[in-house]
């Protein structure tokens, strides 16, 4: 199944191989001295190391080649397929992989589910795991995007096998551009198979567009058209769908029939005109609603509204929030404002706005004086959520609202509102960064949710916004019990640090957190107050218990501790073991001066935390009862016509400045004697809008002087008036949107007073879409004072759409809402587009096949069963360079061809070894022979020496007396015949290396001499 072959991505370096006859004749002459079996190992060596190195610089690969077949099948989840289809699918893709798979090749099989997004159910693997008839990925089916499943499936192939898309869909997509991701696909290698889907006849009624014109004016009448489109396929009466056009107009939080209508509908399309007039300046949206008197002949209720928006301007409109708990606190403000010709809405903070086109018909937001928590009762705490705060912010810096903050116990820093986005758009930071300022607070989190369901879950939830509601200076702890109580971090250090170097570090571990069942609040307690007893600089000390009540009390010498050091402890019970409350903990928070809240939803539990972390917050608040008189530091256009002296005040909320250049400063405090914490009134562009903060109030507490000041109205009055959009025009703008093919389009007609072109505009525009993310809108200029503008609206929801003319004119807004996804408008399969994806050739390949339609089951296209499985593509290769084991090679061989040349080797070393192997191995055989062999050789020596010494005893040595004595021979040894044999071993001829070696000895001898 596998076969290897070589390849060089560099081949002209294999050239390099002549120099291997270079090498063996050079060797041959330089390595002479080395002896026949060294020479010739080191030139097989330098050989090898050569080829290794020429082959490396060739980059040399092996290249496998595989018969394996990769198929991914992708299967489209989006709401246009029925849900009977997607399970027909299923039992499609099942059968074809069980039978068609082929397992001797070890083909693989995978799975993706797709709709906006896609994902991966199976992936490819050479095995049959049956799909489960309901998708485990989740995914967003309100869209389908084909392109994006193609790229995943082009990401998740192997690359030693060849490969195939199955892609099983209506191929109506609504995102994306398919047609070139198949591009990218077939230049791959990557066979595309289409399975339509086919869907069935349906009667159905969309309303598919609202428009308005675009020439409002106030006070004049206009039209509105609604486009109706019955997609029922037949010409007979039963066709006609009858029922109830209803036609609403939205203003605020305020809603008016206009007209609720009886119509029949044949087959297609019907626009119905409603006249309409609008007399007040507003943000005014429209809806059409398309009411059925038989539901059961509508198929899809998605598609039956459309939405459209018109804005006729007028004065300015102010939208004033005030905290639902103090009610009427700025209506003194409010009534001025009015008598200013400025209109004022009043919300209060319990009845906020849900959407962003909610704001687009006022021209300024205040926040007097209100807080992000607000409530007493765990069931009446309000709060702004993550998202309304967005909005807010998004429409300062997108949509260009004015934003104004209005000081008081409960604003700014001191309203929870640090480390959110309405800090982000202030020209102040709400935490103070002079070190001279001791305005620090000290919180510690206890935490024992007990068996609270998710208890873990939302203990996390609550301590991330506590810590997040923090200042920078602020310290915080968290005590949770996990064998024994314990500190979550910093438990070297006492386990309360400060936040602001620590935030990011306390939010990780929060995740880490796995609380126990605590069994006494003493220990917890005790802890929490050795901890606060080592800041010294903490003004405000506050803990937090939540807990289901469970543990026993704590000592009262405990709860004297916690008083006499000022430790306010607020308790949160959560409800355990069918009971709500907890007297135990309503006892701690009563003794210590707490808050004792009674949860029954857990989604409450979040603003609790945030309402109890203001509490130490307090320090923010600076009040001096003698008065300070406002000094003002720069002539700003919101204090045009007010002259110094200023009437004093009494207190304000702490600030720091901005770093920014584009910040201005316009009123300061003379208390403090730093300037950055004494703000009283700063201002600063934000995006397209302005925001304005006001540290002190409106005349309630602190302000109290100003409410007789002759100069209130105009002070409060330019405040709002210089952070509003602007209202005024020099020219005649008409504003025309449109909806095509999942884009919106922009159309801008401009005339001057005298209704003449205005060409050359400098217009730019900025879309605001339903994912709260704004986008560039490039307008250019298509004809003598016409203008053009498109942006991509694919996604259901409202696009708000500001222009700038230019500098000098007031903002154009707009909005477009697509109300329902394109999957609602298209009723036909796309077939053309999938045998168009079909009929693209990979490289080397044929075409893909439309392998049938799946309709109540799958049906091949011919009388043959398609085999997605077959193997008509080239064979996959995969390459991996070698050339780095090459190197490897080439260096190991080098140095063993050093060490060959260099050392001269022998083989001494390694026979006490064999010897000592020998011996284990035939230990047995080796003893007995070891002792015959010695009594051998000791009974021959036993019979030599006996043999001499009888030949001693029969010797005698007398002299001949017939022979002189002068012939007599020499007894003297010099004669070696005559010398009796010796014992001693005869020495061994010196081997040529012990020759060699003395002589080296010898010559290094000398030259030491």
């Amino acid at each position: 199944m596998l076969a290897y072959r070589i390849a060089f991505d560099s081949p002209w370096y294999l050239g390099l191989l002549v120099l291997l006859p270079v090498v063996w004749w050079s060797g041959l002459r330089t390595l002479a001295g080395l002896g026949r079996m060294r020479r010739t190992l080191a030139l097989i060596l330098r050989s090898v190391v050569l080829v290794a190195m020429v082959l490396a610089l060739a980059e040399m690969q092996m290249v496998r080649r595989s018969d394996r077949l990769t198929v991914i099948y992708l299967l489209d989840q989006s709401l246009s397929i029925p849900e009977f289809r997607r399970r027909a699918m299923v039992e499609f893709v099942n059968r074809s992989i069980a039978e068609q798979r082929d397992q001797h090749r070890e083909d693989r099989a995978g799975v993706i589910v797709f709709g906006r997004d896609a994902a991966v159910e199976i992936p490819p693997i050479d095995e049959t795991v049956p799909l489960r008839m309901t998708a485990e990925s989740l995914l967003d089916p309100n869209q389908t995007d084909l392109a994006g499943a193609l790229k995943l499936a082009l990401a998740l192939f192997p690359h030693d096998a060849a490969k195939r898309i199955v892609l099983v869909s209506d191929g109506n997509e609504t995102i994306g551009d398919v047609r070139q991701q198949a591009q990218a696909l077939v230049q791959a290698g990557t066979s595309i198979d289409v399975v339509p889907v086919v869907l069935d006849a349906r009667s159905d009624v969309a309303v598919e567009k609202l428009l308005v014109s675009s020439d409002v004016r106030r006070g004049q009448p206009f039209q509105l058209r609604a486009v109706l489109n019955n997609t029922t396929e037949s010409d007979d009466s039963q066709a006609t769908i009858r029922g109830h056009l209803q036609l609403v107009r939205r203003t605020g939080d305020e809603a008016e029939i206009l007209a609720n209508q009886p119509v029949e509908l044949p087959p297609g399309k019907k626009v119905f005109t409603i006249r309409e007039q609008i007399d007040q300046p507003d943000f005014y949206t429209y809806e059409a609603r398309f009411v059925p008197d038989d539901p059961k002949r509508d198929d899809t209720a998605q598609n039956n509204l459309a939405t459209t928006f018109t804005h006729v301007r007028g004065r300015g409109h102010v939208l004033l929030i005030e905290d639902w708990a103090n009610p009427g606190e700025f209506d003194y403000l409010v009534e001025r404002l009015r008598s200013e010709n400025l209109e004022v809405t009043v919300q209060p903070s319990d009845r906020l706005f849900t959407n962003l086109t909610g704001l687009q018909r006022y021209d300024a937001v205040v926040l007097a004086n209100v807080p992000r928590s607000s409530g007493d009762d765990a069931d009446q705490v309000t709060h702004f959520s993550d998202a309304q705060i967005e909005m807010l912010v998004r429409n300062t810096q997108q949509m260009g609202s004015g934003l104004v903050m209005l000081g008081g116990q409960n604003s700014f820093g001191a309203g929870g509102w640090t480390g959110t986005g309405i800090e982000r758009a202030m020209p102040v930071d709400f935490h103070i960064k002079s070190a001279k300022v001791k305005a620090v607070g000290a919180l510690v989190l206890i935490m024992h949710a007990g068996e609270m369901p998710r208890g873990n879950y939302w203990q996390k939830v609550v301590s991330r916004e506590a810590i997040k509601a923090l200042g920078v200076h602020d310290y915080c702890g968290l005590v949770h019990w996990n064998g024994t109580d314990q500190w979550l971090w910093a438990r070297s250090q006492g386990g309360i640090v400060r936040v602001g170097p620590n935030r990011k570090t306390m939010l990780a571990l929060l995740d880490r957190m796995t609380p126990g069942d605590m069994p006494q609040f003493d220990g917890s307690l005790v802890m929490a107050a050795n901890g606060l007893a080592k800041l010294r600089d903490a003004a405000v000390k506050h803990m937090i218990i939540i807990s289901d009540g469970d543990p026993s009390p704590p000592r009262p010498a405990t709860i004297q501790r916690l008083r006499s050091m000022k430790v306010k402890v607020s308790t949160v019970a959560v409800g355990s073991h069918g009971t709500l409350g907890s007297n135990i903990m309503q006892r701690i928070s009563t003794a210590t001066g707490g808050k004792y809240y009674v949860v029954k939803r857990a989604a409450a539990l979040p603003r609790i935390y945030q309402r109890e972390a203001r509490r130490i917050a307090r320090p923010l608040v600076y009040e001096n009862r003698q008065g300070m008189v406002p000094k003002i530091k720069f002539p700003h256009e919101m204090l045009k016509g007010i002259q110094a002296p200023i009437p004093p005040i009494t207190g304000f909320v702490r600030t720091s400045v901005k770093d920014n250049p584009l910040v201005e400063v316009a009123l300061v405090s003379p208390k403090p004697v730093d300037e950055k914490n004494a703000t009283l009134l700063a201002s600063w562009t934000y995006g397209l809008g302005r925001a304005v903060a006001l540290t002190t109030d409106a005349g309630k507490r602190w302000a109290t002087d100003w409410t007789g000041w002759e100069n209130y109205d105009k002070f409060y009055s330019q405040v709002i008036r210089w952070s509003m959009r602007p209202t005024g025009e020099r020219g005649k703008f008409t504003v025309a949107t449109d909806l095509t093919d999942g884009r919106g389009r922009v159309v801008v007609t401009a005339l001057d007073r005298d209704d003449e072109f205005l060409n050359f505009l400098d217009m730019t525009g900025t879309v605001l879409g339903p994912n709260m993310k704004a986008e560039e809108l490039t307008i250019r200029q298509i004809a003598p004072g016409r203008y053009l503008g498109d942006f991509a609206a694919s996604a259901a929801g409202s696009y708000l759409v500001v222009l700038n003319p230019g500098p000098g004119q007031a903002p154009i807004r707009m909005g477009v809402n697509v109300g329902y996804s394109d999957e609602f408008r298209d009723r036909e399969p796309n077939r053309p587009l999938l045998e168009e994806l079909a009929s693209l050739s990979p490289t080397g390949g044929r075409p893909g096949q439309v392998l049938g339609q799946l309709g109540a089951s799958f049906q091949p296209s011919t009388g043959k069963k398609p085999n997605p499985f077959r193997h008509d593509l080239p064979r996959s290769t995969a390459s991996q360079d070698v050339w780095h084991w090459l190197m490897l090679a080439a260096a190991c061989l080098f140095f063993t061809d050093v060490l060959n040349r260099r050392v001269s080797l022998g083989f001494a070393w390694a026979r006490p070894w064999v010897e000592y192997v020998r011996t284990k191995i035939f230990r047995r055989e080796a003893r007995v022979e070891r002792t015959e062999t010695i009594g051998r050789l000791r009974s021959t020596k036993q019979t030599v020496t006996d043999q001499l010494a009888d030949r001693q005893r029969g010797t005698r040595f007398e002299p001949d007396p017939t022979v002189p004595t002068s012939e007599r021979p020499d007894p003297s040894p010099q004669d070696d015949r005559a010398a009796p044999p010796s014992l001693e071993p005869e020495q061994e001829e010196e081997s040529y290396t012990e020759r060699l070696l003395k002589a080296k000895e010898r010559a290094r001898r000398k030259r030491d001499f």
